[in-house]
């Protein structure tokens, strides 16, 4: 009986045809499998889980030189499996093809040229992709090789390699010796996919790097900069769309160029214009956007006047957003939000916190960290009731993500909202949040570590004394204490910020200090003798001070950390930090002085004369006249306090 048409087509019976002795049979076979597999993802995983991927690389290996539509459907196979898939990508390389298919790019016949070079551009286009070491000089010989092609497709190759392996300056430099910078540029008055292809690969170029940069702008390629400017106008897209994010790297890593207000106008303008592409071009266009006003107050005002705000909230209205273009959206308010009080307030009053809310708990993990970090901005608002169930349960949820990036950004934006110094702050404790801090204090992980004493910190900051132990019952003397000295200054800084805010206050709160034999006081004094970081200093001195308005045993308590770490011969560090060139450093120590002083207590007359003894007053007059006023005003204070113990002189 024959074999009917239908079964011909069956996945299993095209692989076994592609392994025929026959030649025209593989042929068709492979015209078939990749006819199946355009476009078609569940097609190609069936395809990959089959085995296609080996045996098409197989095919390509083992065919001659001089049988060319083997080659070029073999290699439009491979590239089919790779376009678009990561898995199709991964089966590719595992399978060997990409020597065999650079093996292509030196074929006499232009049409195996071609399809080899367009097979490798679908593999570049993932992250997986074979880097090149652009420093050896074989493969930079390969690259320029390549970029003076005639074939779009090859010079399209050589571009994609330069963005896809080019990550250090050093190889920026070599790239730009090597004449390639000026070879990308002059490819930007070529074909659609050359103008594509260069203007990715130029931003990768000059990325970060201000020497490239200015021979990007220089007067030898005067006409680059232009180019690239006249590009934004493009009738396409994708070109419009590079060619913006070109000049944004231009502008990031040399922001004396491009100074005219109107072309930053325009360039946010057309990212705004951007977003409406209902593609790829309009995921990337909110992450060029944030790009290009992250932490500059002066871009993120023209954006607002743009209505970047209305035109950005617009779009998470529509709801049922691809979580990569609902990634950037939320990260490009966020960027917008981050400093101007009038973004933040134009946000609330679209009232489309809902879906931020709702982003909290999306499938994507890309998606619940961006909604973090914009719940992060906008919780800095002056207006607006953060500190409510709706917000604060899914953060906390939040804190126990698998994703380590989303327990971050959820403690980023914990820590910005619980700053609230109302009494709704119970409600943080209420849900469990402060167990949830603690734990992610102890991780092994220095971030999560960071962030979680941070968030306690602001927890802290002006809470009331229920509300303080119910913290400190939960974090504890010792946890503190080795918080304190933990290993990294950053999270050092964060305790000692943490403890200042607990012992602020009544004597009650300073008591806390004492706890356990006054295990956290002995860490304090001991960070304060070794550290090199201003702001752990600063942290600590205020520690001290905020103890030392405490009653008697509190004061000689601060006075035996100053004065028991060091020898006799050894002065008491309290003396370095009034000498810093950190008039923060200076500050805190003269506070510090100033509490230890104070002319109400009975002990201070004894304590201003060992201060005086150690040469600590001699030091404070010299700063009568520090050129920072809040020094300048503590010290008169301090002297001031002081005339009934004698006349200060050593």
């Amino acid at each position: 009986m024959p074999t009917s048409a239908s079964s011909t087509h069956r996945p299993e019976d095209l692989l076994s045809r592609l392994n025929s002795a026959d030649a025209d049979t593989k042929l068709k076979a492979l015209r078939e499998v990749k006819n199946q597999i355009i476009g078609n993802r569940t097609k190609k995983l069936s395809y990959i889980k089959l085995g296609a991927v080996p045996a098409v690389v197989s095919l390509l290996a083992t065919t001659p030189d001089d049988r060319s539509s083997v080659l070029v459907q073999s290699a439009a196979a491979l590239g089919s499996f790779a376009c678009g898939l990561e898995a199709g990508v991964q089966a590719v390389l595992r399978a060997g093809a990409f020597p065999n298919l650079l093996r292509l790019l030196s074929n006499p016949d232009g049409k195996v040229v071609d399809a080899g070079a367009r097979s490798l551009r679908m593999i570049y286009q993932s992250k997986l992709a074979p880097k090149y070491d652009l420093l050896q000089e074989k493969n930079m010989e390969f690259l320029v090789s390549l970029l003076n092609s005639e074939n779009e497709n090859v010079t399209g190759l050589g571009a994609s390699i330069i963005s896809h392996s080019c990550e250090t300056s050093a190889e920026q430099k070599a790239l730009c010796d090597a004449g390639v910078l000026k070879k990308l540029i002059c490819l930007l008055q070529g074909s659609l996919s050359q103008r594509d292809a260069s203007l990715e690969s130029i931003a990768t170029v000059i990325k970060s790097n201000p020497e490239v940069v200015s021979k990007l702008v220089g007067p030898e390629n005067g006409i680059a900069l232009s180019a690239i400017t006249e590009l934004t106008k493009d009738r396409y897209p994708r070109t419009r769309l590079l060619a913006c994010m070109c000049l944004i790297v231009v502008r990031n890593t040399s922001p004396g160029c491009l100074q005219d207000i109107a072309i930053r106008t325009k360039l946010i303008m057309i990212l705004l214009e951007l977003l409406d592409d209902p593609g790829q071009v309009g995921d990337e266009a909110s992450f060029a956007l944030s790009s290009l006003i992250a932490e500059k107050e002066d871009l993120q005002k023209l954006a607002f006047e743009a209505n970047a705000i209305d035109k950005l909230c617009n779009h998470l209205r529509k709801g049922s957003l691809q979580a990569k273009r609902c990634q950037g959206i939320l990260l490009a308010v966020a960027d917008l939000c981050s400093k101007l009080e009038s973004c933040r307030s134009r946000f609330l009053a679209l009232q489309v916190m809902n879906f931020v809310i709702g982003a909290l708990t999306h499938d994507s993990a890309e998606v619940r960290a961006a909604a973090c970090i914009c719940l992060k901005s906008v919780s800095r608002s002056v207006k607006g009731n953060f500190m409510n169930e709706t917000i604060v349960i899914p953060l906390v949820q939040l804190l126990s993500d698998t994703c380590t990036s989303v327990q971050v950004a959820a403690l980023g934006a914990i820590s910005n909202i619980v700053v609230d110094f109302t009494t709704r702050k119970s409600i943080f404790l209420q849900c469990g949040g402060v167990k949830q801090l603690v734990q992610l204090s102890k991780s092994m992980d220095p971030t999560i570590r960071l962030n979680s004493v941070w968030g306690l910190r602001n927890l802290m900051f002006l809470a009331d004394n229920r509300f303080k132990e119910g913290i400190f019952s939960e974090l504890t003397a010792s946890l503190l204490s080795s918080l304190i000295c933990d290993p990294e200054p950053s999270v050092q800084e964060q305790a000692l910020g943490l403890v200042r805010n607990l012992v602020d206050g009544c004597i009650n709160c300073v008591e806390y200090a004492f706890v356990e034999e006054s295990i956290i006081l002995q860490a304090v004094g001991k960070q304060l003798q070794s550290t090199l970081k201003a702001e752990v200093g600063i942290q600590g001195l205020y520690v001290l001070s905020n103890v030392a308005t405490g009653n008697e045993f509190h004061k000689e308590a601060v006075m035996h950390q100053l004065f028991s770490h060091g020898g006799n011969d050894t002065q008491p560090v309290i003396i370095n930090f009034l000498q810093s060139n950190d008039s923060r450093l200076r500050t805190a120590a003269v506070w510090t002085v100033l509490n230890l002083t104070f002319s109400g207590s009975i002990g201070a007359p004894d304590r201003f004369v060992k201060l005086r003894n150690a040469g600590i007053f001699s030091q404070i007059k010299n700063m009568v006249n520090d050129p920072c006023l809040d020094v300048k005003l503590r010290v008169r204070t301090v002297l001031g306090q002081t005339l009934s113990f004698g006349d200060g002189s050593t």
